[in-house]
């Protein structure tokens, strides 16, 4: 059960989400029409390329999910624990994720599979790099988890069990926040196309140097 959860984690948890959420919305919506925040629909993609010997299809899906992998092995590297917690290096990893964006952006421009695999890579550092907090499951680049967590929760209530009520808004939270980034993804496609990736890389890199500024300040104050 959570017994506490600080103001920062839940919107960055929210922040993260909705970031989340606008940039599958683009990879849905660009060339490819490939989602590049979860495995699930890529992972049966690559079963039915497979199963058809559809080759091209089988490089390009195993290079999302690889890419996906990357992202999480790099984040595991880098911040070596799966407990959120201040202090951290995430600063570096959203960095990290914003440089992978923007870099994107111009692949994808071109109709380039690598920008999928940029962002797919990102979004596994995202996800990695957010994994638990006091117990809780933070999911931020997929909402599978979080649905079958609510209808576990609201399936409780009916057989008036008591549940994590702190835990079960934080899973509501997640859940509007990446609809919320789908939806201001697509908005935002529709008008600047690809180039609508600028904002998440924008405000994952800013985040991400300020974060690391303000970890600076507090070991080192002047």
């Amino acid at each position: 059960m959570i017994s506490k959860l600080p103001r920062w984690a839940w919107f960055g948890s929210a922040a993260l989400a909705f970031i989340a959420g606008s940039i599958n919305a683009v990879g849905f919506l660009g060339f490819q029409h490939q989602g590049v925040t979860h495995l699930t629909g890529s992972t049966t993609l690559l079963g039915i390329a497979v199963s058809t010997g559809d080759a091209a299809n089988v490089l390009r899906l195993s290079a999302i999910v690889g890419s996906f992998i990357a992202g999480c092995v790099f984040s595991g590297f880098l911040i070596q624990d799966s407990t959120l917690k201040l202090g951290r290096r995430y600063g570096i990893a959203l960095i990290i994720e914003s440089i992978l964006l923007f870099a994107a952006v111009s692949f994808l421009r071109r109709s380039s599979s690598f920008g999928d695999y940029l962002a797919s890579c990102a979004c596994g550092l995202q996800n990695g790099m957010v994994s638990t907090y006091s117990g809780a499951v933070l999911r931020t680049s997929h909402v599978s988890g979080i649905v079958t967590d609510l209808g576990i929760y609201f399936g409780q209530l009916l057989r008036g069990v008591t549940v994590d009520r702190r835990r079960m808004h934080l899973c509501l939270l997640l859940l509007v926040a990446f609809l919320g980034g789908s939806i201001g993804g697509a908005l935002g496609y529709a008008r600047f196309s690809y180039e609508t990736l600028y904002f998440p890389a924008a405000l994952t890199g800013c985040v991400g140097i300020a974060y690391s500024l303000y970890l600076s300040w507090r070991q080192n104050p002047a």
